[in-house]
């Protein structure tokens, strides 16, 4: 156990002011280690001081205050990687019964201990209705972020209603964690919340910026699995847009100057979702795309993951050659830039596009051969990505002598299997484009040459 972790558990008895308990620790050898100084023979292992921790809980059952400061520390100690679980039902009776400090503490524990399934969690099911049914804010509060945290599947009928009535509320923090709620229940139980689709939309024009914000958490999800039922709140989305690139929204959301922008990438998502080939819902978007492009010109990583998601967009709904060409010079620019996190982004931007623009990659084509010579393994690797994707029957000895030398220096299992298995998918394609010997057929000589090329890099029990 760390030293840092033996100090705390040393000082629990002086820090609940709790003598017998620390007699508990004192017999198990952690008073002795105290009392003798060094880690002479009486100093007790980390096992005794934690069966010390075990007794101190257990004898501060009726002590909520003192059992509050008890779970600050097993919270401690599962975030060390120490097994904590006869604190479990502890925590939970804390958030059951204890004041409303220590319920919150309570809560906290909970959800750090606790999984969606485990067993214990139906115990708490009732003091979370309860708590959603209070008066008082903060224990509605922490009621709404346990239930967006982990919940029993099997148990939010019992608090789906109580939930939706929040929706409601006057306060914009009750109604943000709501929409949070739901959003946890969608995932988890999508078909428990099907006839509450209209409350979502009226949470999309909520106006509170946050409770906006939530609802767009589970517009992207659900656009994900049906855009065609969602296409009529495009002009929606794009109004909302407009007003986030324009700076409409509270400071509060800026970044780096920059407006909301996980907001915008979560926006181009959607947006991308419901424009692809769909010519009318994309000629809504098309202003605001341009806009995006324009204004993300400051200098800093947020506003470079905003372009990367401009282009993404721009290449997934239906084309327009404006906004094509703007989103090119993007990725352009970024290929082209010396630093590596702006160059990684230019190749995957290039390996997303490359099916509908084979061309522009074409275009850099030199330039992604040279990103193989760079010393960052992930740039060679998203290059080696690209190069497949590009290949046609002009450059397809070229590329492949590449991936060739590549293989020959590489020394990670998973890239070489990876590479081999692109290689030969390429002599299979192309067999007449890369020639071996007069006698002798394309995928022959590529089977001989990965077979031996393997022989020599991977363990021989692969071939035994």
């Amino acid at each position: 156990m760390s030293d840092v972790v033996q100090r705390t558990l040393s000082a629990l008895p002086g820090l609940l002011g709790q003598p017998e308990p620390g007699a508990g620790l004192g017999a198990g050898g952690g008073g002795g280690a105290a009392a003798g100084g060094g880690g002479g023979p009486g100093r007790g292992s980390a096992t005794s001081r934690l069966g010390g921790l075990i007794r101190s809980i257990t004898a501060l059952t009726s002590k909520h205050g003192l059992m509050k400061e008890c779970m600050v520390r097993l919270i401690y100690c599962e975030m060390l990687g120490y097994e904590a679980s006869f604190g479990y039902i502890h925590a939970i009776k804390l958030a059951q019964q204890g004041n409303l400090f220590e319920k919150r503490v309570g809560y906290l524990a909970v959800s750090l201990f606790l999984h969606e399934n485990h067993e214990l969690l139906l115990l708490l099911v009732n003091t979370v209705v309860k708590d959603l049914q209070s008066t008082n804010l903060m224990e509605v509060c922490m009621a709404l972020t346990v239930a967006s945290q982990i919940f029993p599947r099997e148990m939010i009928p019992a608090v789906l209603p109580l939930v939706e009535d929040k929706l409601q509320h006057s306060k914009e923090i009750i109604r943000r964690k709501a929409v949070q709620a739901l959003y946890k229940f969608y995932l988890i139980a999508p078909n428990q919340v099907q006839h509450i689709h209209n409350k979502f939309r009226k949470a999309l024009c909520d106006r509170d910026v946050g409770v906006m914000a939530a609802s767009l958490h589970i517009y992207l999800q659900m656009v994900k699995e049906n855009a065609s039922g969602y296409k009529d709140l495009t002009s929606s989305f794009v109004a909302i847009l407009k007003q986030v690139v324009g700076g409409k929204l509270p400071i509060d959301f800026n970044y780096h100057n920059v407006p909301a922008p996980w907001l915008q990438i979560q926006l181009l998502r959607i947006l991308g979702l419901l424009g692809k080939d769909d010519p009318g819902t994309s000629e809504l978007m098309y202003d605001v795309l341009d806009e995006s492009l324009r204004r993300a010109e400051i200098n800093h990583n947020i506003t470079y993951a905003i372009l990367f998601e401009c282009v993404q967009t721009v290449y997934t709904i239906y084309p327009k050659s404006d906004l094509l060409e703007k989103a090119a010079k993007c990725i352009g620019k970024f290929v082209l830039s010396p630093k590596i996190n702006l160059k990684y982004l230019g190749l995957k931007a290039l390996t997303y596009v490359v099916q509908q623009d084979p061309n522009l990659a074409l275009q850099h084509q030199m330039t992604i051969i040279e990103c193989l010579g760079h010393p960052d393994p992930i740039i060679k690797r998203e290059t080696l990505e690209l190069l497949y994707r590009i290949t046609n029957g002009q450059n397809v000895a070229v590329i492949v002598q590449k991936m060739l030398d590549y293989l020959s220096q590489s020394k990670e299992e998973y890239t070489i299997i990876n590479i081999v298995g692109k290689i030969a998918e390429l002599a299979e394609k192309y067999p007449f484009c890369l020639c071996w010997n007069d006698d002798t057929n394309a995928c022959s000589a590529w089977s001989y040459f990965l077979q031996q090329h393997l022989k020599q890099t991977l363990p021989s029990q692969a071939f035994t």
